[in-house]
C-alpha cells in the first residue's frame, strides 16, 4: 500500500521552510532577522515557523531582554531522529548514522553571557572537555553560582577554581567562535565576526533549571564542533 512522504520532508519541503531550518542551524535568531536574511515579508515567515514549531522541528523562547520578543531555535537532536527515520522508511541502507564527534583541538571559543556565573562557566567546562580551547565571561560578572559548581561536578568537571570574568578581558583577542548564551549581553557585547547567538534561560533565577541548562549545553556544544569542520 502507497504511503505519503514522512512528515519531516512534507514540514522542511517547502522551499521557505527550509530556508529558514538553514538560517537558524548554527544559532538562535528573531523574526525580524529571519526575515532579513531572507528576503522575505514577515507574515510569510512567521506563517513557515508557525508551520515548523507544528512539527516541533524549531522552539520558540521568549527574549529575557525584550518580553516581546522571541528566539527561535532549531532542535537539531529532532531533526537527525526525523531524518534517520525517514531514510530507514524508504531502504534500510539508508538510515542516517550521525559521524562520530570531530575533535576541536586548536579551536579557540569565547561564551558570553551577563554574569557569567553560571551559563557560560558550565558552557566553558563542557567545551573543554570536547577538546575546545574556551573560555567565558559576563558583562557584569556574578560569583560562581554553587549550583552550578555541583551539577558540574556530578558530570566529573571541577569549577572550584573558576573565575568570574568581565569580557573587556578579551578585548582585541581572536576567537573561532563568539556566542551568547543570554538575550541580554547580545546587545551590550562588543561585535564579533561570525558571532553566534543561543537563547539559554538562566538558571540562575531558577535554580530547577541547570540539569536542563546544562543538558542543552552539552548538546549544542556537540554540533557546533560539527559545525566548525564542515
Amino acid at each position: 500500500m502507497e504511503t505519503g512522504p514522512p512528515d519531516v520532508f512534507r514540514a522542511a519541503g517547502h522551499p521557505v521552510r527550509w530556508a529558514l531550518l538553514s538560517a537558524l542551524a548554527p544559532g538562535d535568531l528573531r523574526v525580524q532577522e529571519l526575515t532579513a536574511r531572507l528576503g522575505q515579508p514577515q507574515n510569510l515567515v512567521s506563517y513557515h515557523l508557525g508551520q515548523l514549531r507544528k512539527a516541533s522541528l524549531v522552539r520558540a523562547r521568549r527574549s529575557s531582554a525584550d518580553g516581546r520578543d522571541t528566539y527561535y531555535r532549531l532542535d537539531l537532536t529532532r531533526c537527525g531522529d526525523l531524518l534517520a527515520a525517514a531514510g530507514g522508511s524508504l531502504h534500510p541502507g539508508l538510515r542516517w548514522v550521525a559521524p562520530p564527534t570531530p575533535s576541536s583541538r586548536g579551536a579557540r571559543v569565547l561564551f558570553l553571557c551577563t554574569g557569567n556565573s553560571s551559563r557560560s562557566q558550565m558552557a566553558e567546562a563542557l567545551a573543554r572537555r570536547a577538546g575546545v580551547e574556551a573560555y567565558s565571561a559576563g558583562s557584569a560578572p556574578k560569583p560562581i553560582h554553587p549550583r552550578a559548581v555541583e551539577v558540574m561536578a556530578a558530570r566529573g568537571l571541577d569549577l572550584g577554581a573558576a573565575r568570574s570574568k568581565h569580557l573587556d578581558e578579551f578585548t582585541g583577542r581572536s576567537f573561532d567562535r563568539v556566542i551568547t548564551l543570554c538575550d541580554k549581553v547580545r546587545e551590550v557585547c562588543p561585535e564579533y565576526p561570525g558571532a553566534l547567538h543561543w537563547s539559554v534561560a538562566d538558571p540562575a533565577r531558577d535554580p530547577s533549571l541547570f540539569e536542563t541548562v546544562a543538558d542543552e549545553l552539552d548538546e549544542r556544544i556537540r554540533y557546533l564542533l560539527h559545525l566548525d569542520h564542515a
